[in-house]
């Protein structure tokens, strides 16, 4: 069967190709002719320039932090409308991955909530306090500083728009990767209601309900959004009953707006999300080294025991949003956020009963940011300048029980996070002519990070922040406080050439950094005693603890078009981003005090150059083909990268060895490629769409060591659906098909397995079986992604 998959695909990637190459959101429309034309979320001063592009067809977006003609981006940019998203049946933020080239959105190991993201090899899929992702997740333009509950549900969603390579002028630290922007729809003039409805296998309800009204004259208006979203579980935890792999998430959102549809937009919003889903179990890929338990039949199936603390995430919010039009050239925004999250979680990271590398963790985090920009509009210079201050923090206390080595005995951290940054930037673009622009900005960010970290063995089943005795069992192995500061200018600049109406040719070359910090899982026991004095001072714990921000510097050249009176949309680009400082963090078997236990490893490992090419094109094939108003689109997106290592430095038997040659880069396969088939018709006084969508990516490394277990051959999925919608769309109902063909993919997985310290290859003994290298049973843990689903929408408009 796989070889059927990607067969398809590959027939698929031909057919693009014949194209004659692929890309933007115009690929991920499949709507009606009406719902191309999908206007931004814009900002008085740009609203003109929106509703212009909206009447002419463009796709207008904000991914320059003004509201533009996607074609007149230099950015590579995928922009995805919610009528789009409500077409494919899309549930969470990760399914605009399948149809996003060079693009990885997961949900991270043993959690639900908690988001891996990974754009052209950069991203960040440890969510402990202390690491910084790559890619930056914004929602209403609101930084998500930690990935915990970055899953975000689609619903009352306007667009979503993926924005690949560094951002770091206008959306600053830790978008080397790139930015992912989740944007929630306006309020109405008018009073609205609308109920939505999903019902299919593995129980599956969600229940969405929103709701808005203007008051008076319709400048004030107020909202609300309502979601309940469940789902059984793909499998079974054995040991305890619980399903694995469900979903119970309840989540609502309150939002009042001031809108004079002139020169004056305010909106105040508030959020909350409540995830009381089971704790997702992994599946063993080895027998218990132990007590020889077998590997499970089935792969959605768990044995882990741990299940303390008790499951639970929470998240809520609020923001302000402003904008004033103060004359017909500047426009002053204002953004102001609060943000607090609380998970509870237990990993189980041998998946079987015993408690042995069991690990019960909790994370919280808050944050507060504000913004303020200045924006520009003068003849053929549109741009604006602005500043950003972001306070945030993030504790994560958790026990790692390893009561086969010492019975009773748990590793306990608590690390606390604190981050403090500044930031001043600029952007701006000028028309030299009228078929040649320049563009260019700047960001200088002082970035401060402070660690407060404490590490100490207990006997007596653990800390008693998880109902342990708390017995301390020697001395804490890391007692550390201590800070760094950092200061880093990310420039940008651009030039784009138009040949003809509706098509743009740029090239770009942009800076980026990924925030630097302390490891909090590193043993300051482990410190080297650099001045000789016998005592491992804080300054030596700090510099072997810390690491140093991750920089980039990266060249795009690009050409977009809209082609054909719009019958045909292309988008390309080929890109070169070379990294220094690259951050590696993990952890790994080790042994302090006498004691087997585990370290975190994070280093500044060197070197990495990832290059590559992005295509994704929209063709309308025919108009009027079976019925008067029908359309036929063949959409597709299609991206390579060569990611490499050039510089990897390790430590072995004490003495720094470049091991580039066999190391590779972690959640990003070589090729992604997917192809969407869609036909939209009117039926009766309606409209029907059907689209049918099959998804490809070439193996995957889930780290950067090689790993026959755990790292995923290639291949691909099948998703499909067909939507009706009553005249206008009072009504709707549908059918969706998600992974079809059923396929088994690994995700993530958990390793503590002794390996060659150069090579990675996994060691036997002489019996031929694989090695512990923690832990009694062996630890070979995967996690799938989602098996087939079919669910049935119904949504009701008032």
């Amino acid at each position: 069967m796989a070889r059927n998959q990607l067969i398809v695909a590959l027939r698929l990637g031909a057919g693009i190709a014949a194209l004659g190459a692929a890309v933007p959101l115009q690929a991920q429309a499949t709507t009606t002719p009406a719902d191309d034309a999908m206007p931004a979320t814009a900002a008085p001063a740009d609203q003109a320039a929106a509703d212009a592009g909206a009447a002419d067809g463009d796709i207008v977006v904000t991914a320059r932090r003004r509201a533009e003609s996607l074609v007149n981006v230099p950015i590579a940019v995928t922009a995805f409308s919610g009528a789009a998203l409500e077409n494919q049946g899309a549930l969470d933020i990760t399914d605009v991955a399948s149809t996003t080239p060079n693009v990885t959105l997961e949900v991270s190991r043993g959690t639900n909530s908690t988001l891996s993201a990974f754009i052209r090899g950069i991203g960040q899929q440890d969510p402990v306090a202390g690491f910084e992702p790559g890619v930056g997740i914004y929602v209403d333009d609101v930084y998500l500083n930690r990935p915990q509950a970055a899953v975000l549900d689609i619903y009352d969603v306007e667009r979503i728009e993926v924005l690949r390579g560094p951002q770091g002028t206008l959306y600053g630290r830790n978008t080397t990767g790139g930015a992912v922007k989740y944007v929630t729809r306006r309020l109405s003039d008018r009073t609205e209601l609308h109920l939505k409805g999903n019902f299919g296998t593995d129980k599956q309800a969600d229940g969405i309900v929103s709701a808005s009204t203007p008051v008076g004259n319709g400048t004030l208006r107020f909202g609300a959004a309502l979601a309940r979203l469940s789902r059984g579980g793909f499998g079974k935890n054995l040991t305890n009953g619980l399903d694995n792999y469900n979903k119970d998430v309840w989540a609502g959102r309150l939002s009042a707006e001031v809108n004079n549809d002139d020169n004056v937009f305010v909106r105040l919003t508030g959020d909350y999300t409540k995830d009381d889903s089971n704790p997702r179990g992994g599946h063993r890929l080895i027998p218990g080294q132990l007590s020889g338990a077998p590997v499970l039949a089935h792969v959605y199936d768990t044995q882990g025991g741990l299940n303390t603390p008790e499951q639970s995430v929470k998240s809520y919010g609020a923001s302000l949003f402003g904008e004033f039009q103060l004359n017909d050239m500047l426009t002053f925004r204002s953004i102001t956020a609060y943000r607090k999250d609380n998970s509870k979680t237990p990993i189980d990271f041998d998946a079987l009963p015993a408690a042995d590398v069991d690990v019960a963790g909790i994370y919280n985090n808050r944050q507060t940011s504000q913004e303020v920009q200045l924006l520009v509009k003068s003849g053929g210079l549109n741009g604006l300048v602005g500043a950003y201050y972001l306070d945030a923090s993030a504790a994560t206390p958790f026990d790692v029980r390893l009561f086969t080595t010492v019975a009773g005995l748990s590793a306990f951290t608590n690390a606390v996070a604190k981050t403090n940054t500044t930031a001043v930037f600029g952007d701006f673009t000028y028309d030299l002519a009228d078929q040649l622009s320049f563009s260019a900005g700047a960001r200088y960010t002082w970035d401060n990070r402070r660690a407060i970290i404490l590490r100490q063995n207990y006997l007596g089943g653990g800390s008693t922040v998880f109902g342990g005795a708390g017995i301390p069992f020697g001395t804490p192995s890391t007692n550390f406080n201590g800070k760094k500061s950092f200061q880093k200018f990310t420039p940008r600049a651009s030039i784009s050439f138009k040949p003809a109406p509706g098509q743009n040719l740029y090239v770009s070359y942009a800076k980026g950094f990924k925030g630097g910090g302390f490891d909090p899982r590193g043993v300051g026991a482990n410190a080297p005693d650099t001045n000789g004095n016998g005592v491992k001072d804080q300054d030596e714990v700090a510099n072997f603890l810390g690491f140093k921000p991750e920089s980039v510097k990266s060249s795009e050249v690009g050409y977009q078009a809209s082609l054909l009176d719009r019958r045909l949309n292309l988008a390309l680009a080929a890109f070169r981003a070379d990294y220094t400082d690259v951050q590696i963090p993990g952890s790994a078997a080790c042994t302090t005090g006498g004691i087997a236990t585990f370290c975190g490893v994070t280093t500044n490992a060197g070197k990495a150059r990832f290059q590559g090419v992005e295509a994704e094109a929209s063709a309308k094939l025919a108009r009027n083909l079976a019925a008067s108003g029908d359309a036929l689109t063949l959409s597709g997106s299609l991206g390579y990268i060569d990611a490499k290592f050039r510089q990897y430095i390790t430590n072995i038997a004490s003495k720094p060895t470049d091991v580039a040659g066999f190391r590779h880069v972690q959640n990003t396969p070589k090729w992604t490629a997917s192809g969407t088939l869609a036909y939209d018709a009117p039926v009766g006084t309606g409209r029907i769409n059907l689209n049918s969508t099959v998804a490809y990516k070439s193996k995957t490394y889930q780290f950067e060591i090689a790993n026959p277990y755990l790292d995923q051959p290639s291949y691909a999925t099948w998703d499909a659906s067909l939507v009706y919608r009553s005249a206008n769309n009072r009504w709707n109902i549908g059918i969706h098909g998600k992974n079809l063909t059923d396929t088994r993919y690994k995700t993530s997985g958990y390793t503590f397995m002794t390996a060659d310290a150069t090579t990675g290859v996994l060691v036997r003994n002489a019996a031929g079986n694989l090695v512990s290298a923690l832990g009694k049973e062996g630890v070979l843990t995967v996690f799938y992604g989602n098996p087939r689903q079919v669910f049935l929408s119904v949504g009701l408009n008032f």
